[in-house]
């Protein structure tokens, strides 16, 4: 058995790394797990509100012990967090943290959906998320992916009755989940999606409970189980080697961005389900007693599942192949019954398996990565028979296309088949980029046009290639992506998806760009070309007050790929002011404005984004002290950028390579966002920090999470320092400057509450609740309903230097370009250097 173990976890791991797009190939054992899956005919639904917020172990339980379909219903796409493998925030975080909860199923064997909502950020009260979300939106979506998906049971992660006691869009999800329960089986309930679906009421919805909502496991053990339902998520799998727990280990860790990284465990553990709503099983193991799964739930599945489940009981695992007559015969009957739901559902898991028992293997390989509208592409056809099947290949052609090739081809065994198709690409077909992002959406809810698409966990692939096979009496149509596959000397084999691109897109070098003052600056924008000989001009527009002194340039690429670069000279007012400035680019007569961002990791399919190219200027009077800024970069974030953008030289340290006396050189050290939480080596490294500050240096440190960090680390401050999960979530929540005379408001810049107009999606996370006297608190803010909080902004004096804590979310208000935001860092990094500009003044 240890061969199935090893390939098992090299199929996980192959899926896990840059070749994500690679199909996958079934083994004798793959198919009959599948065989397995086809033979049960029932459906779970599970809600909760983020990316890592579902419970791999029940999904995987319920997909792999249970043979259910499974369904994660994530409501956001985790748009609202952070990263902690790289710079993605926001609306790209939310692209990366799709493709890892895909990536998680593809481990577990669920699949994934989502609603329109926006993760705005921590919410305090569902009464607060239902406001920002638009709640009859939400409950809309959820609502049709429980018709659409006809579940029958849904399990709720969250507890509906914990209402300010948990992050809002965990409670929301649950009263949600629990509302469109009895709505989705009523016909005055958003009646217009009944043209395209039907009513359905599941069985029963359940909540996903645990000692940990129950506050500890003695409370657990005293309370009242008779409504709930035990099952041991820790079975083992003999026929996949590996124990229902390490596969849900594998899919969590899927959720790198999160560092969600999950030892595999192994033996023994229950989870715990409540009845909320329905029938209790009398069996209080199975999810799904009393429900009937078997093939007799529909008219005429009896004959169909004879057939299946005799091919299940009696598999040949050393000729799958033989059983591709029973199967046939299966599909044949399952074309005749009435009920579309099932017959839609389980032909395609037929069709995957007949393919998977025939040994064929079947790619349509674009001859590059990326085209545009217009263009004609080679597509590399190969068609192999690797087992004795009796199959003919009849056509090939490409969906929405009139890419088509005829033909009669037998396909004998192991003797691969290579043809080319010609593919136009329609002038009208729309580009590749992630459908949600398409329109400007608001703070709690993305914009999608076509109803079609709502829920659906990415943009349907480009283009999908149609392989007509003949099976003794019958033709099959299998579909397959065409994609783009290729090899690189230091990776190997690679594939990517193949995508559509606007031929020219423009990028500026930096998303903000600061005037510190009156003076004009040279901004640069490069533009990519997307196709072979590209020739146009472009232009800035821009907001009133702003001047463009050489607008209007010509530019000229000559290869696919391409990047040219041109300068502008941008004059900004005489006064403070803000506004975008967006390239045009004029390309045989028509007008691009968008910019391609590409997200590229080794664990997810690589990414391709198009957004709206601009970029925010912001005229500030601002002054500052100091010059070399260290930076200690912690889980990733734009801060080191955005200080450049007002004149700062930022040098990046290497923690290991601190040693004494190398910090001097610096007139300020930022440590950058949940740095003790992530790094290592800082814990050997401290008290070089500490003796920086006590020789005169400035030391910021930002935001981390409470407890995270090695045992190693009393404290990361040179005083008792507490943190605490304390956060103000509302970004115009109105902050008190309870520290009037203190140096930090008042030099080199005067900072008023009018700094703190226009912050983005917080005002901070992670704010200390104790400290020591030595500590200043400079501010004072709470959310609605709250009793004031001052920790956010804490200055300690150690030695010569200052010691500045701060939990103020900078990593999102400087990438913002927020005015104030920018006033406030450089007081903290000019801080104890009023004297030296004082001496300077003079000696000048």
């Amino acid at each position: 058995m240890r061969h199935i173990w090893v390939c098992f976890l090299l199929g996980l791991a192959l899926s896990s790394t840059s070749i994500a797009q690679k199909p996958k190939n079934y083994s004798p054992t793959d198919i009959h797990h599948e065989l397995q899956k086809l033979n049960f005919l029932g459906t779970a639904l599970y809600i909760a509100a983020h990316p890592d917020d579902e419970n791999t172990r029940l999904i995987s339980y319920l997909s792999n012990y249970q043979k259910a379909r499974t369904i994660y219903l994530s409501l956001t796409r985790g748009d609202g967090g952070q990263n902690l493998i790289g710079p993605e925030l926001r609306e790209l975080l939310g692209v990366l943290r799709t493709q890892e909860l895909l990536m998680a199923r593809k481990v577990d064997g669920g699949e994934q959906r989502f609603t329109r909502a926006n993760d705005f950020g921590y919410s305090k009260h569902p009464n607060e998320t239902l406001r920002i979300w638009d709640k009859e939106e939400v409950l809309g979506d959820v609502v049709r992916a429980i018709r659409d998906l006809k579940p029958d049971v849904i399990v709720n992660r969250f507890d509906h009755r914990s209402p300010g006691r948990t992050h809002g869009h965990h409670t929301s999800s649950a009263m949600l989940g629990l509302e469109a329960f009895d709505l989705a089986a009523d016909a005055s309930a958003y009646p217009e999606q009944l043209k395209s679906m039907s009513t359905w009421q599941p069985e029963r919805i359940f909540f996903n409970t645990s000692w940990w909502f129950y506050g500890s496991r003695e409370n657990f053990e005293k309370a009242d189980k008779s409504n709930m339902l035990e099952v041991d998520v820790g079975v083992y799998y003999p026929q996949l080697g590996v124990s229902n727990n390490e596969i849900a280990a594998l899919a969590s860790s899927q959720h790198l961005c999160q560092g969600f990284g999950r030892i595999g465990i192994r033996g023994s553990q229950k989870e715990y389900v409540e009845l909320l709503k329905g029938s209790l099983p009398a069996d209080k193991s199975n999810i799904f007693d009393g429900i009937n799964t078997t093939w007799s739930r529909i008219d005429g599945g009896e004959k169909i599942g004879e057939i299946l489940n005799g091919i299940e009981a009696n598999f040949n695992f050393n000729q799958p192949s033989a059983h591709l007559p029973q199967l046939i015969e299966a599909y044949k009957l399952l074309q005749q019954v009435d009920d579309e739901h099932w017959k839609t559902l389980k032909s395609a898991q037929l069709e995957n398996i007949i393919l998977a028992c025939s040994g064929l293997y079947l790619e349509a390989n674009a001859a590059n990565a990326s085209t545009y509208p217009g263009e004609s592409v080679k597509v590399n056809i190969e068609a192999l028979n690797r087992a004795a099947s009796n199959v003919t290949l009849k056509s090939i052609s490409v969906s929405g296309t009139q890419a088509v090739k005829q033909i009669d081809l037998a396909l004998n065994k192991n003797e691969k088949q290579t043809l080319e198709l010609d593919l136009v690409v329609p002038k009208e077909m729309d580009y590749s980029s992630p459908y949600w992002l398409k329109q400007p959406g608001s703070l709690g809810m993305y914009e999608v046009e076509e109803d079609y698409l709502i829920g659906k966990p990415e943009t349907p692939v480009a283009f999908v290639a149609n392989f007509q096979l003949r099976f003794e009496d019958i033709e099959l149509n299998f579909k397959k992506p065409v994609i783009r596959r290729y090899s690189k000397p230091d990776k190997g084999e690679i594939y990517e998806p193949f995508v559509v691109l606007p031929e020219v897109t423009a990028s500026f070098e930096d998303d903000v760009l600061i005037f510190s003052d009156g003076n004009q600056k040279e901004v640069t924008v490069n533009i990519r070309a997307g196709k072979d000989n590209v020739n146009g001009t472009i232009r800035l527009e821009h907001p009133t007050g702003w001047q463009i002194a050489n607008n209007g340039l010509d530019f000229s690429i000559a290869k696919k790929g391409g990047i040219v670069s041109k300068s502008f000279v941008v004059i900004p007012p005489d006064s403070e002011a803000e506004g975008y400035i967006t390239p045009v680019l004029s390309v045989d007569g028509k007008d691009h404005r968008k910019t391609l961002v590409e997200i590229s990791y080794d664990h997810i399919p690589k990414q391709s984004i198009l957004l709206p190219a601009q970029a925010k200027v912001v005229r500030l009077d601002i002054q500052k002290s100091g010059e070399h800024i260290g930076y200690i970069v912690g889980a990733g974030d734009k801060v080191p950028e955005s200080l450049e953008q007002i004149g700062y030289q930022v040098h990046t340290i290497n923690v290991e390579e601190i040693q004494e006396g190398t910090l001097a050189k610096y007139d300020g050290i930022v440590v950058g966002i949940r740095a003790y939480n992530v790094i290592e080596p800082l814990k050997y490294k401290q008290s070089f920090l500490l003796d920086y500050v006590k020789e005169g240096g400035n030391l910021i440190v930002q935001y981390n999470t409470a407890g995270r960090w090695n045992a190693q680390f009393e404290n990361i401050a040179p005083y008792e320092l507490t943190l605490s999960r304390d956060r103000v979530t509302d970004e115009n929540a109105d902050v008190e400057i309870i520290a009037q005379n203190h140096a930090l408001v008042n030099f080199p810049n005067t900072i008023s509450p009018k700094d703190f107009e226009g912050w983005v999606q917080e005002r901070g996370l992670y704010f200390p609740n104790k400290w020591a006297p030595e500590f200043t608190p400079i501010l004072s803010m709470k959310d609605e309903g709250e009793a004031p909080k001052n920790g956010s902004l804490l200055v300690a004096p150690y030695g010569q230097g200052n010691y500045i804590y701060t939990g103020l979310s900078f990593f999102r208000e400087l990438p913002a370009g927020v005015p104030g935001a920018f006033k406030l860092f450089a007081n903290m990094l000019s801080l104890g250097k009023e004297n030296i500009k004082e001496e300077n003044e003079i000696k000048g």
